[in-house]
């Protein structure tokens, strides 16, 4: 057996709902925003007791809170800091993710007994800087999304093993130096450094001329137009042991505004590859069993890639045809309880009577049912459920789990 390290897996919060689904399905850790310095303004839903609660249910479970303070405030913002550090060391956060250096001498005065982790924002891409952080008090530096697995490995192997090293291996990406990117600021004027950025990368784009208004090209040869700086999605399923041997001491799931499916899928897909690894015993022969691999292709995403982890993907980094997600799945229902060979649930997506659904449950291969004596809340049969959140039952041999989900491959790409 190899000595490797099992990694944690730290997955994204954007409510209380996302917090339970990420700890339910295997996270180690979660990270979250509260109601400042934090930049998801969309996803800022631990404000106030809120904090307090999440960090006293994750908790509970033997995970850890990580809280998001990784804007760049400005002068009249850090009046309020010391107040707001307080606060998080009085709800029990175990983390700070902080990119600021201001920032972070108020987080080791005021609260010197919580971690700091250094964010991907601070755009760390060697190992002078890794130590210069970690000489300044870092407990943890994210890697820039930019680097290579042969860079990360060289960091780890040329910084003390008391600093660990946290990478993101799923989700979007920026077509810009991560979280560098102003383009939503000139052209929305919301700012991307507090959370709120309009994503103008994703937009469809085509050429105009000053004396010619009105009339625009397209860039490409295409006449859908093209979507010049839409990145894929990331996505390192295929490649966790390449990962664990380059010294990561933590991968990171983007996407804190994304849904509870979407954080329940993606966390269950790793949880079940890091442990499979581990269970082989770190064997040089190992090959993820191929569930796990089409696991993450059942929740909605850009087209996927490696990122920058085995070569700068100029070539397949862009999606130019399109700017929105593909998504062959929905979810037809969240199962509520099963008895006596029935299921009880609630309808998230309209399905049928006869139709084959999917179930995903923690840790184990998907099992595939087919409806048969779909009931209505009243217990009256139906042949289809077609209202969202309609309580309904049907018979089920198969004993389902309080909160695993039902779902259904879309037929032509259509909800029905």
């Amino acid at each position: 057996m190899t000595n490797f390290t099992k990694p944690e897996l730290l997955a994204p919060a954007g409510d209380e709902e996302r917090l339970k689904t990420a700890i339910h399905y295997g996270a180690d850790a979660v990270y979250l925003g509260s109601d400042a310095f934090g930049m998801r303004t969309a996803a800022a839903s631990f404000g106030g007791e809120a904090l307090k609660k999440a960090c006293d249910y994750a908790h509970s479970f033997g995970k850890k809170i990580y809280l998001t303070c990784n804007t760049l405030p400005r002068n009249n913002e850090f009046s309020r800091l010391q107040a707001f550090l307080e606060y998080a060391k009085d709800s029990g956060v175990d983390a700070l993710i902080i990119t600021d250096l201001g920032v972070l001498e108020f987080a080791k005065k005021y609260v010197p007994e919580i971690e700091i982790h250094i964010s991907t924002q601070a755009g760390i891409t060697n190992y002078a800087s890794a130590n210069a952080f970690y000489n300044m008090g870092a407990k943890r530096i994210v890697t820039a999304r930019e680097l290579s697995l042969e860079e990360i490995a060289e960091i780890r192997a040329k910084t003390p093993s008391e600093l660990e090293i946290e990478c993101f291996i799923h989700g979007a990406m920026c077509v810009s130096f991560s979280g560098r990117c102003l383009l939503s600021n000139y052209m929305t004027g919301r700012d991307s450094n507090r959370g709120d950025c309009a994503q103008p990368c994703r937009w469809k784009y085509a050429l105009s001329e000053e004396k010619r208004p009105g009339e625009f090209f397209p860039i490409e040869q295409d006449n859908t137009g093209t979507y010049i700086m839409n990145s894929r999605d990331m996505c390192m399923i295929e490649h966790v042991p390449e990962m664990i041997k380059a010294g990561i001491n933590s991968f990171k799931i983007e996407g804190r505004a994304k849904s509870a499916y979407y954080t329940a899928n993606a966390v269950n897909a790793y949880r079940c590859a890091i442990d499979e690894y581990a269970g082989s015993g770190y064997s040089e022969d190992y090959k993820i069993s191929k569930w796990i691999v089409d696991e993450v292709r059942r929740a909605s995403n850009r087209e996927y890639c490696t990122g920058f982890y085995y070569t700068n993907p100029l070539d397949k980094a862009q999606v130019f045809y399109n700017g929105g997600y593909v998504r062959e799945w929905d979810v037809a229902a969240i199962a509520e309880k099963w008895e006596n060979g029935i299921l009880y649930a609630s309808q998230r997506n309209r399905f049928f009577d006869g139709d084959e659904l999917e179930i995903m449950i923690k840790g184990v291969e998907p099992k595939k049912i087919v409806v048969k004596e779909l009931r209505n809340g009243k217990g009256e049969l139906i042949d289809n459920a077609p209202h969202p959140m309609m309580k309904l039952s049907f018979r089920c041999d198969i004993e389902v789990p309080e909160g695993a989900y039902l779902r259904m491959e879309r037929k032509e790409n259509k909800i029905l």
